[in-house]
């Protein structure tokens, strides 16, 4: 076992790892335990009762948090016409074609989600190869490949998090920074559940919901009670 240093272990004497707390005592725990330098991140984990590797059971999809992130999305943008000048109105930070694509093929990435319009992904589709590994390839899916620009670069810049369960059946989200108050971070995770559970596959086994745990970046693990969760199916 790795040696813990002396926040770590004041952080996790704070805490009880055979209890499931409530919600709202949890996000307490998480920001009490947080004692970085730094703002960090606070991460959920929803570990669901469903296995991936059946298609009918893949659970993915995006929420808007009701209280953002706590970080800035870059979005960048590829569009022509009238198109490229309604991103350019809507706050996307990047708005071009072949200019855009010319960069990035030089190891440009300062990014953190890429949209397109319909008609420009024959461009896209140049650098599918360095977009696609690095999670940033535009999907109609998830939303990013649509001609309503305005409405998803809004969404974005609002908070909007797309996510996917892993091949062990768990989805890592953050929900927010250690400096929200605790009501905006139990918001933020409610807000994840209840999109979860309206996710729910029908083939899906009893409970949906296994265990939710959520953590700072540099901090211990902890547990929550599923019951918040499972309210909402």
């Amino acid at each position: 076992m790795p040696k813990r240093g002396k926040k770590y272990t004041a952080s996790a004497a704070l805490i009880d790892r055979d209890t499931k707390y409530g919600l709202d005592e949890g996000v307490e725990l998480v920001k009490r335990s947080s004692k970085a330098k730094f703002d960090e991140s606070v991460d959920c984990a929803f570990n669901l009762n469903v296995n991936p590797r059946h298609a009918e059971e893949m659970v993915r999809g995006s929420v808007v948090l009701p209280h953002g992130r706590g970080k800035t999305t870059r979005v960048l943008v590829f569009a022509k016409g009238e198109k490229e000048t309604e991103a350019k109105e809507a706050g996307a930070d990047y708005v071009g074609g072949d200019d855009l694509v010319a960069q990035i093929q030089d190891g440009w990435f300062d990014f953190d989600v890429a949209v397109a319009t319909p008609d420009m992904m024959g461009v896209v589709g140049r650098i599918g190869r360095l977009l696609g590994p690095r999670g940033l390839m535009p999907n109609p899916k998830s939303g990013t490949v649509t001609f309503e620009v305005e409405k998803i670069i809004k969404e974005l810049k609002a908070g909007r998090l797309d996510f996917r369960v892993d091949k062990a059946g768990i989805i890592h989200i953050p929900v927010g920074r250690s400096s929200f108050e605790a009501n905006q971070l139990a918001d933020n995770i409610k807000a994840v559940a209840e999109t979860l559970a309206r996710l729910k596959p029908a083939s899906a086994k009893s409970p949906y919901f296994r265990t939710i745990g959520v953590s700072s970046t540099m901090g211990p693990g902890v547990k929550l009670d599923t019951t918040f969760a499972t309210d909402y199916l």
